[in-house]
């Protein structure tokens, strides 16, 4: 188990963070302003509120898989202040214990997105997972309300969204902030007039009560959980909402919850620039093993910014018949700089191969499966986010957010409505209501220890805010992961270790404890799968 002490990796990290242009730190101090008053209620409901049904759960058959999972269906409210209103059906898997007899409970695997379904999450991820825990627990998934089996949220159909998506470029000209603020009110028109019958209740406010009404129905007292990225913002809400409910919590690649919800430009800022910054470090590598990276002869910010510029010129057709421009590069590798240095040899190769104009993962076009989770992605954060609605504000802000990223910034804050970065034209726009969203306070009191994994390289969720995450709970532990790379478990064998022994008896690691065993580049043999890694695609990796 190798390890280094707190106070250096945060020294490190702080560092990087002193580093930040003085544009970035400005944004961070007025956008704290804008938020809204500080979060003290819990938001249980009223005393002698009515309480909506328990689901009745009927076991059958995954869709033919011979899998060893069951699946059902829950309802449960639309609105939860009609408890007995109008219900919705969610989805919901599971895989009994395999060992009845050192049975603990139930192990709630909740993915990231959002938008990625909890059904294939649990059932992808389930060989995964340690044998102790596979013995000990009943492995449950569902689909979040909006996504896939759970009524699947469209605001853009797959011709607009391939439209929106194919016409992006990867330097964008003239006019491209306009345009991206006129296409976030156009996507947040179409969600109310196509889904404004789901997407007000599509929040984590709501998703937290179906995640309790399942555990009732699943006939548990308490639940075990592990959320990643997402997943660590639904299970700090359920936290907070019931934390007498919580046996085990681990919240991998936690969301400051405040500023996520409440502060939403001050949460967009750090975001651009932990994105920018890991894409650097990968090419930063790349001048200094040219021959391991394959891509840029020594010069690869300037090779980069080139193949961006080349691609926008004269895109590459790809087999579907769809051109891959400067925009689709920088898509995917927004999603797969997420893998870590494990990736960084095969990720020079495809840069590579794109320069060349030949096909690589790095020159995929957004899919109709991609256009689904897009959807969801947006839809939910709307849902969750209070936005300051002025427009100066948005075009001023979001233009500061992408002059700190100058590799990433400008075709993914100026592109198409589409993952978290550029969701604030949206957003500052958003015309439904929001009475699914979470308004109590994040400190889940009186809750068991909650765990937070926190990378101090991830390019998504920055480790910064699993600081923030692990102290603004009243029971939080941080456990940190030295490494590149978005969420921590399964991908160091010392995080694992740690993250097994608590979930299974719940035994906390040190404080202050710092994994620091990412394998080094191309140490590791990529499989064909793993250099697909895209916004659809959540699993648990395999412990390599």
């Amino acid at each position: 188990m190798q390890t280094r002490s707190a106070d250096d990796v945060r020294r490190r990290v702080g560092w990087r963070i002193s580093g930040i242009s003085r544009i970035s730190v400005a944004l961070v101090a007025v956008t704290a302003l804008l938020g809204a008053a500080p979060r003290e209620a819990a938001a249980a409901g009223p005393p002698g509120a009515v309480a909506p049904p328990v689901p009745v759960l009927s076991w059958g058959p995954c869709d033919g898989a011979a899998d060893g999972f069951e699946c059902a269906t829950a309802r449960v409210p639309l609105d939860y202040r009609e408890p007995t209103g109008r219900t919705i059906p969610i989805a919901v898997t599971r895989r009994l214990a395999a060992d009845r007899t050192q049975r603990t409970g139930v192990l709630l695997l909740h993915p990231g997105g959002p938008g990625n379904s909890g059904v294939d999450f649990a059932r992808n991820s389930y060989e995964a997972l340690p044998a102790s825990l596979r013995d000990a627990f009943d492995v449950v998934g569902y689909d979040m309300r909006g996504v896939k089996r759970s009524g699947q949220v469209e605001c853009w159909n797959d011709q607009e969204y391939t439209a929106a998506v194919d016409s992006a470029r990867g330097v964008p000209g003239p006019g491209a902030l306009q345009g991206a603020i006129r296409q976030g009110l156009e996507f947040a028109t179409a969600c109310r007039e196509r889904a404004g019958d789901l997407v007000p209740f599509v929040g984590t406010g709501s998703n937290a009560k179906d995640i309790d009404l399942l555990r009732q129905a699943l006939g548990e007292e308490t639940l075990s959980f592990y959320g990643r990225s997402f997943g660590s913002y639904a299970g700090t809400v359920y936290a907070a909402q019931f934390p007498r409910r919580v046996r085990a919590m681990v919240l991998d690649g936690g969301y400051d919850p405040r500023r996520y919800a409440d502060v939403p430009y001050a949460y967009d800022g750090p975001q651009f620039v932990a994105l920018d910054a890991a894409v650097g470090r990968f090419l930063d590598w790349c001048a200094r093993e040219a021959a391991a990276c394959g891509f840029g002869e020594g010069r690869p910010r300037q090779a980069f910014e080139q193949l961006k510029r080349a691609l926008d010129a004269d895109p590459v057709i790809t087999a579907s018949g769809r051109p891959a421009t400067g925009y689709t590069l920088a898509y995917r590798l927004m999603f797969n700089i997420n893998a870590g240095k494990v990736i960084w040899p095969e990720l020079g190769q495809a840069l590579r191969a794109a320069q060349a104009r030949q096909a690589t993962f790095l020159l995929s076009p957004p899919s109709p499966a991609s256009f689904d989770f897009l959807n969801v992605n947006l839809a939910v954060e709307c849902a969750d986010r209070a936005y300051p609605t002025d427009r100066v504000l948005l075009g001023g802000l979001v233009g500061a957010h992408v002059a700190t990223a100058p590799l990433l910034g400008a075709p993914i804050g100026f592109g198409p409505p589409t993952y978290d970065h550029n969701h604030a034209p949206a957003c500052a726009q958003w015309q439904a209501e929001r009475p699914s969203r979470y308004e109590g306070s994040y400190r889940a009191a009186g809750s068991a220890p909650i765990l937070v994994l926190g990378t101090t390289g991830d390019p998504d969720t920055p480790y910064q805010d699993s600081v923030a995450l692990a102290g603004t709970l009243e029971n939080g532990r941080l456990l940190t992961f030295a490494a590149e790379g978005h969420t921590a478990y399964n991908r160091s064998a010392c995080v694992s270790a740690l993250v097994t022994d608590y979930l299974a008896g719940l035994a906390l690691p040190p404080r202050g404890t710092v994994c620091a065993d990412e394998p080094p580049p191309g140490s590791v043999a990529l499989r064909t799968t793993d250099l697909m890694v895209d916004e659809t695609r959540d699993v648990i990796p395999t412990l390599r």
